[in-house]
């Protein structure tokens, strides 16, 4: 009997400790799978990129200012025209900004103390080419990313749509939901539909004449340009650039 009883306490020591190595060794391999495996996020499907871009409210002050930003006054976006720094002899320089309504069609202009704060518009910008113009003149246009046709009101496109010609792509600005601007691109290659042509033996330098781009628009170019010849306008300022 006593022999009995030593063999089922060795046996029962024995079996406790590989019950016990077996557990450690579970947990070892457990904290180190933890340890190694990678995140949750690495395994997350990647968003496609879209041609849309989104530009979120930031603030500035007077030193940021640039030609061109939109700026959110009043709960309206108004864009940038110009600016410009006067430094005083006692006292900190002023700065004078004039702004355009982008609702409205508007201008304000307004002089601000230096390091007066703003607030930069919450503005979506995305890309769509135009296809034709509707029974009351508005513009539309088709998305690039959602094929979607967008209508545009001709007063938004102002200072714009006599650069733009079937086909072209252009940015829409919105604010709110709505297309507040439309960029279009700069440099733009076009073609003369119309212009005098250049006489002969005219040598003169700076000789310049008017002509007719195929989108309508009127810019001035060299004499030597000819009809059916591609230039390139800097549809910005309506400024001619080059031969394309």
């Amino acid at each position: 009997t006593k022999l009995l009883q030593i063999l089922f306490f060795n046996f029962w020591n024995c079996l406790t400790t590989k019950m016990i190595m077996r557990s450690t060794i579970f947990a070892i391999m457990a904290t180190a799978a933890v340890a190694f495996a990678p995140s949750h996020k690495a395994f997350l499907p990647r968003t496609m990129e879209s041609s849309s871009s989104s530009l979120s409210m930031v603030a500035i002050d007077t030193s940021d200012i640039k030609n061109g930003q939109t700026i959110e006054l009043n709960g309206e976006p108004y864009k940038v025209i110009s600016f410009s720094i006067m430094k005083q002899a006692r006292g900190a320089a002023k700065t004078t900004i004039k702004f355009k309504n982008l609702m409205r069609g508007t201008t304000l202009e307004n002089t601000y103390r230096s390091g007066e704060k703003f607030e930069t518009a919450q503005i979506d910008k995305s890309a769509a080419q135009f296809t034709y113009t509707d029974e009351n003149d508005n513009f539309v246009f088709m998305d690039m990313t959602s094929f979607e046709e967008v209508i545009v009101e001709s007063k938004v496109l102002e200072d714009v749509k006599k650069w733009i010609g079937e086909g072209m792509e252009c940015t829409l600005i919105t604010f709110n939901g709505g297309v507040i601007e439309v960029v279009t691109p700069s440099p733009h290659v076009y073609e003369i539909a119309e212009t005098e042509p250049n006489v002969k033996g005219n040598t003169a330098q700076g000789h310049t004449k008017p002509a007719v781009l195929d989108c309508g628009a009127t810019v001035t170019v060299p004499g030597f340009i000819e009809r059916g010849q591609k230039v390139k306008v800097d549809t910005i300022n309506g400024l001619y650039v080059e031969r394309a």
